[in-house]
């Protein structure tokens, strides 16, 4: 965002704080002035996922399905799903906007073009918890997130242990914009930085496994040498390691991911089969999110950020993690 940009975003606060921008978030009340605190009323959420498509997201989809039905005033709307398409993204928070929900949480596709409308329910005086992924404002309840940049560079660096003697390395990259693919990015580069270890390919295959699969492939077919397959998630990792695989290449490639999921077809199972060398656990956000919800129907106030840690996955710990954060039992 332009700096003329990020002034004009300041004046709409600073402007819009006797209507309620600043206020009605940062105290936590519930959209519209109504109690929502007694048994019988309910604090209404809507949230807007930015893809539906991903392990991590399906998992935190029912994982804060699961954690706001433990508070019983608290409603979670039908969570929406916008496809990786930023207009269809806009019009499902719009729609939450027009609903009057008590809160609205959103997992931003991209940051600019989500920015508006996270701006538009500020003013509405409705609560908002960003999850995950950033937008251009300051005007929101509360970002819940994990260290995007510690988890890239914690990536580097066991590329490094890796690769003692240097090597070649190929990125597969989330979507472009979206702050948690540049920070992963940056943390690994800064990591490896004087090792001897290049990127000789770096591609956008937007988190999914099948864009994934079709980079890794054309990357095979023209002979680039790699050492060592770096993903922004685990579900591209994997992929990548599939394709791979089929190549008949795996057993000469170390691949790395990020996300961690205990799920049988996620990143730590992968871990203990020898696909992944390592992964790093990226918390879902939410039960942090549900608590936060809880505490704004009380009308009490809630950090303005929350730094979610990171636990490095390798066979040595892989099953002791995939037990400690296993919760199909609860979520199904």
């Amino acid at each position: 965002m332009t700096r003329k940009a990020l002034t004009a975003v300041a004046a709409l606060c600073v402007a819009a704080l006797a209507t309620g921008c600043a206020s009605k978030t940062d105290t936590a009340g519930s959209a519209g002035g109504k109690d929502k605190s007694g048994s019988g009323g309910q604090f209404v959420i809507g949230y807007s996922q930015s893809n539906n498509a991903e392990p991590y997201r399906q998992q935190l989809n029912k994982q804060l399905q699961y954690y706001v039905k433990q508070h019983k005033n608290l409603k979670l709307l039908p969570i929406t799903d916008a496809k990786q398409d930023n207009a269809t993204q806009v019009s499902q928070v719009q729609s939450f906007i027009q609903q009057k929900v008590d809160l609205l949480i959103v997992s931003p596709n991209e940051p600019a073009p989500l920015t508006p409308p996270v701006e538009q329910a500020c003013k509405a005086g409705i609560p908002v918890i960003i999850l995950d992924r950033s937008v251009n404002t300051d005007c929101y309840t509360a970002f819940i997130g994990g260290d995007n940049y510690q988890i890239g560079k914690k990536a580097g660096e066991a590329a490094v242990k890796a690769l003692p003697n240097g090597g070649d390395v190929a990125e597969l990259r989330g979507v472009l914009s979206a702050q948690p693919q540049i920070d992963r990015d940056k943390g690994f580069r800064d990591a490896i930085t004087g090792h001897g270890i290049k990127i000789v390919e770096s591609r956008e295959a937007k988190w999914t496994r099948p864009n994934a699969i079709q980079i890794m492939n054309q990357w095979l077919a023209r002979g680039t040498k790699i050492d060592l397959v770096y993903a922004h998630n685990d579900d591209m990792a994997i992929g990548a390691y599939g394709a791979a695989a089929g190549a008949g290449k795996a057993s000469s490639m170390k691949f790395i991911g990020i996300d961690g999921l205990a799920i049988p077809d996620g990143g730590i199972r992968a871990v203990q089969q020898g696909h992944l060398l390592t992964t790093f656990v990226y918390p879902t956000g939410a039960k942090e999110a549900a608590d936060a919800a809880y505490a704004l129907s009380q009308h009490q106030k809630v950090a303005k950020k929350q730094t979610l840690g990171t636990v490095e996955i390798t066979q040595a710990n892989a099953a002791k993690v995939y037990e400690e954060f296993d919760m199909s039992s609860k979520t199904g």
